[in-house]
């Protein structure tokens, strides 16, 4: 754990010393991807609890890849905010980072995967901390519509940052040749929070109280 946090800290101080847009957003991304390996790392060593995260990542690298075919359409959003409802902040965070890893792995790595792994592990986290009011099936679709676009506007700002012209022209450009995938994004969210989202969080749900049971031996 220790070294992954230095490598984090070697990697954002390189990062924000270069004048180099592309490479100083990457090694950010890096930083910050390896900063929350460590963290996962320190937590609890449940192996049921790394086999679920696990199986959801999977789950939704699997759905990213079939999904393929419909740009900006994939369950990962929709997969990383439940989970990270159901299981906690260190699931959620988990699940959207692996399902950004692997599908990439199928779909093409790139400078633009440590983006990617933390765009979705902040809507995990952005799942745990909104939790309760995520059992409504409403809630959770607006909210999947809204990280949606978060997230591909996160991604937008970054193709801009490293490696167009800062200048309000070439932002525009980029935002606007992206919108129609950024709405096919969130308006595919919604249609699949409202098809899954609330019996995948039930399922979760128990699951996750199978997880914190502990068993006394008398």
């Amino acid at each position: 754990m220790r070294r992954l946090l230095v490598v984090a800290v070697v990697l954002l101080g390189i990062a924000l010393l270069t004048n180099d847009g592309a490479l100083a957003t990457v090694l950010g991304a890096a930083a910050l991807v390896c900063a929350g390996v460590a963290w996962f790392e320190s937590g609890t060593d449940s192996t049921r609890e790394l086999a679920v995260i696990a199986t959801l990542g999977a789950a939704a690298a699997a759905g990213r890849v079939v999904f393929a075919a419909i740009p900006g359409v994939q369950p990962v959003t929709v997969i990383a905010v439940v989970a990270g409802a159901a299981l906690g902040l260190r699931a959620g965070v988990a699940t959207g980072a692996l399902a950004a890893f692997v599908s990439n792995l199928f779909l093409g790595q790139g400078i633009w995967t440590p983006q990617q792994m933390l765009g979705w592990a902040a809507c995990g986290a952005v799942g745990a901390l909104l939790a309760p009011a995520l059992r409504n099936r409403y809630v959770l679709a607006a909210v999947c519509f809204v990280l949606g676009l978060l997230f591909s506007a996160s991604m937008d700002v970054w193709l801009w940052y490293g490696f167009f012209p800062h200048t309000v022209a070439a932002f525009t450009a980029v935002i606007g040749r992206g919108l129609w995938f950024d709405l096919a994004h969130a308006i595919g969210n919604v249609v699949l929070a409202l098809a899954v989202g609330p019996e995948l969080r039930r399922m979760l749900d128990r699951y996750g109280k199978r997880l914190r049971t502990v068993v006394v031996w008398a």
